[in-house]
């Protein structure tokens, strides 16, 4: 039967069928047409599905299914109403993942995958763990650790963390320790800075290379999973063992390279006692009594210069094994 391989995939992955129901995990079977004919029953009801991004039309007119013989991860807004689809293959196939394009009602600098699932579990999240995968998010959920979330294959923006503090005051960052990981990580905490208000807290987790969260809490537990988040680097202790493995801070040169790496940053974040406890935790790695920061300029986002946000990066390909 059709639906068997799909079964078999997501049983082979460990997802019980409840948790399957709850993602609504589907599956968009072999064929070029089967939406088409589906639901294309007039010619505006495929200028939709284009539209939808769920067709796609090619050069010379040709109209198909974007997704085909993939399982299907239903991306969800705030308010529940599925935007957009996420497709895995099953096999090796190429590309391993595709999503929805952008389209009217899907900007995904904006959305977060779980995020609805999430506020569906508790309506007092106490922190939000930001992953790399869809199966990340669903694997924590299956053990007990609702408040994971995914990025849609993008850098998280500023966008994303601004929406994750509506619902709480303290976000994790959790990525692979390797060094797409690791790039990964800094790009978020450059995001994270002008968001960083005294009261919110920002953590980073990088995990074991080649270990994923979807891995780690199947093999050593929820119990073990929630230790290493309490355990994790605070914004400003990553930040410094982050800038600190680039310089020599036992020479006077290398730590007067630290502090001009680190002051644009600082500069960065609001006017508060974060700013005020980093800049002389500064001072003290770097023997300077008296750093002076320069007040920020307003930083504009993308979004405002018109430019779309870039593709992921390779560790988004690899991110869910």
């Amino acid at each position: 039967k059709t639906k068997d391989r799909p079964i078999s995939y997501f049983k082979g992955r460990g997802l019980s069928g409840q948790t399957a129901k709850q993602f609504r995990l589907g599956y968009a079977p072999q064929g070029w047409d089967n939406l088409i004919s589906a639901l294309g029953n007039s010619d505006a009801e495929v200028k939709n599905l284009i539209k939808a991004g769920l067709l796609i039309e090619n050069e010379q007119g040709r109209r198909y299914d974007r997704f085909r013989d993939r399982v299907i991860f239903p991306i969800r807004d705030s308010r529940g109403r599925v935007i957009a689809f996420g497709g895995r293959v099953m096999g090796d196939d190429k590309p391993k993942y595709l999503n929805s394009p952008e389209t009217p009602v899907f900007h995904k600098g904006k959305e977060l995958y779980g995020l609805y699932e999430a506020k569906l579990a508790s309506n007092k999240i106490r922190r939000f763990v930001i992953v790399e995968g869809y199966m990340d998010v669903i694997a924590l959920a299956q053990f007990g650790i609702p408040y994971a979330v995914a990025t849609l294959g993008t850098a998280t923006s500023r966008d994303h963390i601004e929406k994750l503090f509506r619902s709480s005051d303290e976000l994790i960052f959790c990525f692979d320790g390797d060094e797409a990981g690791r790039r990964a990580a800094w790009r978020a905490l450059e995001n994270a800075l002008p968001t960083a208000k005294d009261g919110r807290q920002i953590k980073f987790l990088l995990l074991p290379e080649g270990e994923d969260p979807d891995t780690l809490v199947r093999k050593n537990g929820t119990d073990y999973f929630e230790g290493l988040l309490n355990e994790c680097d605070t914004l400003s202790e990553y930040f410094y063992k982050h800038l600190g493995a680039e310089v020599d801070t036992r020479t006077m040169d290398g730590r007067a390279r630290l502090a001009s790496l680190a002051k644009p940053y600082l500069e960065q974040l609001p006017s508060g006692v974060l700013q005020q406890l980093m800049l002389k935790r500064l001072g003290e790695i770097t023997e300077l009594a008296d750093i002076q920061l320069d007040p920020a300029p307003p930083r504009e986002h993308p979004e405002a210069r018109g430019l779309e946000s870039k593709e992921p990066p390779p560790y988004y390909e690899r991110s869910e094994e």
